[in-house]
C-alpha cells in the first residue's frame, strides 16, 4: 500500500488522531551521516558543513504501512533504508522557541527513509528518493508522554532477522526539539505533519527478497518486505 491510503489505519489515539500525509526529513543530522562525507563538505558548491537544516520531503506517494511490501526498480541491484524517528507534529507550530517545542509534539513512530543509492548528499534527486512506497511509517504512534526522552533513544535495523545497524538518537547533531525549533523559524508544520530527525550512516541495504525491520524502544517495530518492481 502506497500513497498514503493507510494513514487512517496508523493507531493514533491522541489528537490530532491522524497523520496529514507530509512527512519531512533532515539530511546529516546525524553525526555519523555528516562524518561519512568527510571532507567533501568543505568543498565546492558550500565549503563548508550545513549551518542550517538539510530537509528533504517524502511525499504522499511515498507513504506505506508496516507490513507493505516494498518495490525495488529492475536494473537497482539493491536500496538504502535509513531509520529515523518520527516527530508527530500535534499543533500548528510557527517559530517555537526550543524550550518549548516538544510541546507541539503529538507523538512518536518509526520511519524508514528509503532511497536509490546516490551520490549528492546536499540535494538528493527526487527519482531517488520520492518513488511509490519509499517512506514506511509506524507501526503505531505513541503518544508524547510515554516517551520520556526522545533524545535517548536506540534504533536498531535488522535485514532478514540479523542486526546490521544500531544507533542512538543522543548522536543527532539538532536535538528533536532544537530540530523542531529551527525548522518552525522558516516553515508552519501543520497537526499531523512528520519530522523525521535523521539516519545514521551508512544506511543498511537491502536486495530483492530480503525483509528490513526497523525497531525503537518504546515504538515497535516497522517492518517492511523488499521486492523487484512488478514489469
Amino acid at each position: 500500500m502506497s500513497a498514503g491510503a493507510g494513514l487512517s489505519s496508523i493507531p493514533f489515539d491522541v489528537a490530532p488522531y491522524r497523520l496529514s500525509g507530509v512527512v519531512y526529513g533532515a539530511l546529516l543530522n546525524h553525526r555519523s551521516a555528516l562524518a561519512q562525507i568527510g571532507a567533501a563538505a568543505n568543498q565546492l558548491p558550500y565549503k563548508a558543513p550545513p549551518v542550517a537544516p538539510v530537509l528533504y520531503i517524502k511525499p504522499r506517494n511515498t507513504l506505506a504501512l508496516s507490513g507493505d511490501v516494498v518495490r525495488i526498480p529492475a536494473g537497482t541491484p539493491e536500496l538504502e533504508v535509513g531509520a529515523c524517528l518520527g516527530l508527530v507534529i500535534g499543533r500548528t507550530a510557527c517559530k517555537v522557541a526550543e524550550a518549548r517545542a516538544l510541546e507541539y509534539v503529538a507523538g512518536y513512530l518509526i520511519v524508514a527513509d528509503v532511497s536509490v543509492p546516490h551520490e549528492s548528499f546536499h540535494r538528493p534527486s527526487i527519482r531517488y528518493k520520492a518513488r511509490d512506497g519509499y517512506c514506511p511509517l509506524g507501526p503505531a504512534v505513541i503518544e508524547r508522554a510515554a516517551v520520556a526522552n526522545p533524545d535517548a533513544l536506540t534504533i536498531r535495523t535488522y535485514l532478514d532477522g540479523a542486526l546490521v545497524q544500531i544507533m542512538s538518537t543522543a548522536d543527532s547533531i539538532r536535538s528533536a526539539a532544537r530540530l523542531l525549533a529551527d525548522v518552525t523559524e522558516f516553515m508552519t508544520l501543520s497537526p499531523g505533519d512528520v519530522l523525521a530527525l535523521g539516519a545514521a550512516a551508512p544506511a543498511p541495504r537491502v536486495r530483492p527478497g530480503q525483509t528490513v525491520s526497523i525497531e525503537i524502544d518504546g515504538l515497535g517495530s516497522l517492518s517492511n518486505p523488499y521486492m523487484t518492481a512488478l514489469a
